[in-house]
């Protein structure tokens, strides 16, 4: 049965901070109990570096680290452990695949993204062209902030028409599969699909920090060519991330850094390298990280995505209607008004009251929100805003947390001398 009050048992910041009530998991989400104790576990029975020592703790730290690599590909049907590779999160995996598929384009070349990108999906591109002359070519939204590109019928399934924004020229379309801002879930399975029916030759990547916590994800069934994801964002630990690739574009690609257990042999004249994963994984990486991460998605698969995502769903519906009830004309809630389609995210503004001080307010009632443009700057743009307010839900909030942030806003609102 899932039930959030007694989920919260199994997250220590609740016993530490008993009035609690976390609205920032978009940013980063609590740990539960399993994770911590795996954390502790290397570094009190086996610390050690992996895939270097020949005794028994360092076999010990090995084996629990590549288990996790096992457990991430099935997480994520991928089709071999070695398609997936460790980094220090979505941003590192971003930019690592920015500097190793660069190489590959030319001048003209188009690189497709979308407006509502987080910054690290948007400016490692943005920076690449500046570079080698290729072209950065942007999505932008609709009247119901979803991408433009996107509509839908009738029969509910998504249509889309890419407006010769992807041509036989993109090399590469990158573009999120939740926006971290106003929570849109967008199709990527099939503007993929539509993507490669123009040019079957294109790289897909996906940017699944926002999906991967709180949905299934099937990376043969979306048919990207890679997928990107934080642990730190599903119940993990910070410091570790994952960039899953086609094994056979990643043969291809240069590695990212150098050093460490990426080296095959090195000699004075030359250097040759390791076979993927681990061309990609230079140095000492976030071992105890990695190795917590598979407690992270074991407990989030014990209670299912199905449930996890329909516990969320309600309760962004019953705050988006109590803000509404509430406030009234006064607030302006950013997003789709169609639940189905929309994640545990609710970004608002206050008229006349500023993001920073609505935070602040809400932090007197121990309330947790983020505050500002939420790295997300050009989209925040596009809607002519500077900031917004955004609090986001996971599997441990309940309905009295939505109570307690109406009335911290309210306080808000009175401490402001504003009228709802």
């Amino acid at each position: 049965m899932f039930n959030p009050k007694q989920i919260r048992d199994d997250f220590p910041m609740y016993y530490h901070n008993p009035d609690l009530v976390y609205l920032d998991s978009s940013a980063t989400s609590l740990k539960p109990i399993s994770v911590i104790n795996k954390l502790n576990d290397y570094y009190k029975k086996y610390t050690a570096n992996i895939h270097r020592g020949i005794y028994k703790l360092a076999e010990k730290a090995s084996e629990e680290y590549e288990e996790t690599r096992k457990i991430v590909s099935l997480f994520i049907n991928s089709k071999s452990p070695e398609e997936i590779i460790f980094t220090k999160g979505t941003t590192e995996a971003l930019n690592l695949l920015a500097s190793s598929l660069g190489v590959l384009l030319e001048e003209g070349d188009e690189i497709v993204t979308t407006v509502m990108e987080h910054h690290a999906n948007f400016v490692p591109w943005q920076q690449l062209v500046g570079k080698n002359g290729a072209v950065l070519k942007i999505i932008g939204l609709n009247d119901q902030h979803e991408l433009g590109i996107v509509s839908y019928g009738k029969s509910g399934k998504p249509v889309i028409d890419f407006q010769n924004i992807v041509t036989k020229y993109s090399k590469i379309l990158t573009l999120s599969y939740v926006s971290n801002t106003l929570g849109t879930i967008n199709p990527v399975k099939e503007i993929i699909t539509a993507a490669k029916k123009i040019n079957p030759d294109i790289i897909t990547i996906v940017d699944a920090a926002q999906a991967a916590p709180h949905h299934e994800i099937d990376v043969q069934d979306l048919g990207c060519d890679f997928l990107v994801f934080s642990g730190h964002k599903m119940l993990g630990p910070t410091g570790v991330g994952v960039l899953w690739g086609r094994k056979n574009i990643l043969e291809k690609m240069e590695p990212y850094q150098y050093g460490g257990d990426m080296i095959r042999e090195v000699t004075l004249e030359e250097t040759t390298f390791a076979d993927v994963p681990h061309k990609f994984e230079a140095g000492t990486p976030p071992i105890a990280e990695v190795i917590a991460l598979k407690e992270a998605i074991a407990y989030l698969q014990y209670y299912g995505f199905q449930a996890i995502a329909e516990h969320e769903r309600n309760l962004t519906e019953k705050a988006i209607s109590a803000l509404n009830d509430e406030f009234g004309e006064m607030i302006s809630i950013i997003g789709l008004h169609d639940i189905s389609r929309r994640a545990g995210i609710v970004s608002f503004t206050l008229n006349g009251i500023h993001p920073h001080d609505i935070a602040q307010i809400l932090d007197e009632y121990s309330v947790c929100v983020r505050a500002g443009h939420h790295c997300t700057m050009p989209l925040h743009d596009s809607l002519g805003l500077a900031a917004t307010a955004r609090a986001s839900f996971y599997l441990y909030n309940n309905e009295d947390d939505i109570d307690v942030l109406i009335t911290g806003l309210k306080k808000a609102v009175s401490l402001l001398k504003k009228t709802v």
